[in-house]
């Protein structure tokens, strides 16, 4: 039986959600670690991959059970046993046999939190903190990006894809409480891409960039900011299949 994860996780736990040789201190080598305790060694299959320190509110993983475990019940509640704290569990369905978490994905939604209230240690992994923000210029800068773009001046270098073309269907900043919210919706990111366009952003808020200057490094005719924005405000929110 394939099956459909969807999990959340506190990513400032972990080295990123890939598993990776060097350590098994990612989302989805605890994740394996925990389902090989249960007799599952299948690899799980996660929608994409998110850096050190971002955080994920809906992930979606897909995997295929043995045939001994054919109780969903029973294995999400041995399965959260498993698994720390700072990854939670909030879906495990049965999947059709041909649903893949990553190819099966027709867009993305990733959020940025923001907070330009005085820091505090208890959101200081949670949250990006920043000067004083401007909700129209914000949403200024974020409507540039959508759209079909080459997006090569707002990848990280060892990007292994074959080309940088990608189409962001939503891109705008909203309040909510003490929070500012920048929201991304595409049919797919390079690598560290929204943490670029996040830097780039608050770049054009502080006046260290302007729009025309955005527009040119979208436009690929000049590159004016290569900074990743903090992980900590990066949260993967919702894959849409």
């Amino acid at each position: 039986m394939r099956i459909k994860l969807t999990l959340s996780y506190n990513g400032s736990r972990f080295s990123g959600s890939q598993s990776q040789t060097e350590t098994g201190n990612t989302v989805m080598g605890v994740l394996h670690q925990a389902l090989t305790r249960l007799g599952i060694t299948a690899k799980p299959i996660a929608s994409g991959r998110t850096d050190a320190g971002v955080h994920a509110f809906r992930q979606v993983v897909h995997l295929d059970l043995p045939p001994h475990w054919s109780d969903l019940v029973k294995l999400r509640r041995a399965l959260a046993h498993q698994l720390p704290a700072s990854i939670g569990i909030r879906r495990l369905e049965a999947a059709e046999d041909d649903f893949h978490a990553r190819f099966s994905a027709r867009r993305r939604v990733y959020r940025y939190i923001m907070s330009d209230r005085e820091p505090n240690p208890f959101e200081a992994e949670l949250v990006t903190f920043t000067p004083p923000l401007d909700l129209e210029r914000l949403n200024s800068a974020m409507r540039l990006f959508e759209g079909e773009h080459d997006f090569e001046y707002f990848k990280k270098t060892g990007s292994d894809v074959k080309h940088y073309v990608r189409t962001v269907y939503k891109a705008f900043a909203y309040r909510r409480k003490d929070y500012t919210i920048l929201y991304f919706e595409a049919n797919g990111y390079l690598r560290s891409q929204i943490r670029m366009m996040a830097d780039a952003v608050l770049k054009v808020n502080s006046g260290e960039m302007s729009l025309p200057q955005l527009q040119e490094q979208i436009g690929l005719t000049a590159r004016h900011s290569t900074d990743l924005a903090p992980a900590a405000g990066l949260y993967l929110s919702k894959i849409i299949y």
